[in-house]
C-alpha cells in the first residue's frame, strides 16, 4: 500500500499525500514542492526529516508550519535546535487567494496550445451555439469548482504578544478613547434584544463594530432594558452606521435596529426577578417568616389555655410508658 501511494504522487494521479513521523522517513518524491507541518514534531530531528522531503536533488520547496499562537514558543524551541531561522508571515486573505488562483489560470500551458484538427469541429459547434462569453465563464466556474472555498482568518500579533479579546477592532480602534464631550451631539438607536433575551454589551459591541462599520471609539453609553437596548453613537458615525447597515437596519440573529428620536427615557423600573416562581423566596418584611409578624404566637409552641394557669397540653398521639416485652408466643392453633 505504501509502494501503490507514493507511486500515484510519482506519476501524479494524487496530489496530496498524508503520512506520519514514521511513515515520512526515506520518502523520496521527486519534485515535492511543498510541506505541510499539520502539527509541531516532537523533536527537531523529526522536523529535518519531515522538511526534508521537499527541495531535493538542488532543487527548491517550502515548508510551512502552522503553529497557533499559543505554541509559538515551543516552534521557536523546535526551529532554534535545527538551526533553521524561520519567517513568520500572515495566512493569505480570501481576497489573496482568489487573485492568485486567477493568476494560475491565466498562465495555465492549455491556453496557449493551439487547436488540434480532432477539436476544430467542436470548438466551433460550441462557439456557434453559445458563444465566446458564455464558454469562457463556463470554463472559469469548472476551474473553481475543482477548488475550495478561501476563508478569511483572523490576524495575530507576529512580535509573539497574544492576541486582544477584542481581535474584531480594527487598526482605528487602537485610537485614544474620545471624551465624554466628543458625545455632546449623539444620537441613539434602539436593538430589539434585552436582558431577556440574555443581552450582553460583551457580544453586542463587537456586533455593533462588525456589521455597522464601526470602532469602540463611536460607541457611547449602553443601557440595557428588559426586552429593548439603547446605544448611543457619536454623531460623526451615524451616517456611516446606517449606510453599512441598509435598507433592513437588520444585525446578526434578526437584530432590528432603529434610530430614536431624543434620549431615551430610563424608566427606573427594579429589574423583574424572570426566576421560576418556586426559585423565588417570598418575604413579608424584614425579619418576617411565613407572613407571620415576629412576637405573634407560632402554631409548633405550646399554648396557654384559657385562665392561664397551666399549658394547655399537646394534643397529639399519647407517649405509652415502656413495656418490656418478651419474646412472642406461638398460637398452639
Amino acid at each position: 500500500e505504501r509502494t501503490h501511494a507514493l507511486q500515484a504522487m510519482r506519476d501524479g494521479r494524487a496530489r496530496v499525500c498524508v503520512a506520519t513521523d514514521v511513515a515520512a522517513r526515506g520518502i523520496d518524491l521527486p519534485g515535492l514542492e511543498l510541506v505541510i507541518h499539520a502539527d509541531l514534531p516532537t523533536n527537531s530531528e523529526t522536523l529535518l526529516h519531515r522538511s526534508g522531503r521537499t527541495g531535493r536533488a538542488g532543487q527548491k520547496g517550502v515548508s510551512a508550519i502552522v503553529v497557533p499562537i499559543n505554541q509559538r514558543r515551543k516552534a521557536e524551541r523546535l526551529l532554534e535546535g535545527a538551526k533553521v531561522s524561520p519567517a513568520w508571515v500572515h495566512p493569505p486573505s480570501a481576497d489573496e487567494i482568489v487573485e492568485r488562483d486567477g493568476a494560475r489560470l491565466l498562465a495555465d500551458p492549455s491556453l496557449n496550445e493551439a487547436v488540434t484538427d480532432d477539436e476544430r469541429d467542436f470548438v466551433t459547434k460550441l462557439l456557434e451555439q453559445h458563444g465566446a462569453e458564455k464558454v469562457a465563464a463556463a470554463f472559469v466556474r469548472m476551474y473553481h469548482s475543482g477548488r475550495s472555498a478561501p476563508e478569511d482568518i483572523a490576524e495575530v500579533a507576529l512580535d509573539g504578544r497574544k492576541p486582544r479579546r477584542d481581535s474584531f477592532e480594527t487598526v482605528e480602534n487602537n485610537a485614544p478613547r474620545r471624551e465624554r464631550s466628543d458625545f455632546a451631539d449623539s444620537a441613539w438607536f434602539t436593538l430589539s434584544v434585552g436582558r431577556k433575551q440574555n443581552a450582553e454589551p460583551r457580544w453586542l459591541i463587537p456586533m455593533l463594530c462588525r456589521f455597522g462599520k464601526l470602532t469602540r471609539q463611536d460607541i457611547g453609553a449602553i443601557r440595557m432594558q428588559q426586552t429593548e437596548t439603547y446605544v448611543e453613537l457619536a454623531a460623526d458615525a451615524v451616517d456611516r452606521f446606517e449606510s453599512a447597515l441598509g435598507k433592513d437596519m437588520t444585525l446578526e440573529k434578526g437584530i432590528r435596529v432603529k434610530a430614536m428620536e431624543g434620549k431615551p427615557e430610563m424608566t427606573g423600573k427594579p429589574r423583574e426577578d424572570t426566576r421560576p416562581p418556586k426559585a423565588q423566596k417570598k418575604f413579608a418584611g424584614k425579619g418576617d417568616f411565613g407572613g407571620e409578624r415576629r412576637g405573634e404566637d407560632k402554631p409548633w409552641k405550646k399554648k396557654a389555655n384559657a385562665t392561664g394557669d397551666k399549658p394547655a397540653k399537646f394534643e397529639g398521639k399519647k407517649d405509652k410508658p415502656f413495656e418490656k416485652r418478651g419474646p412472642k408466643k406461638k398460637d398452639p392453633a
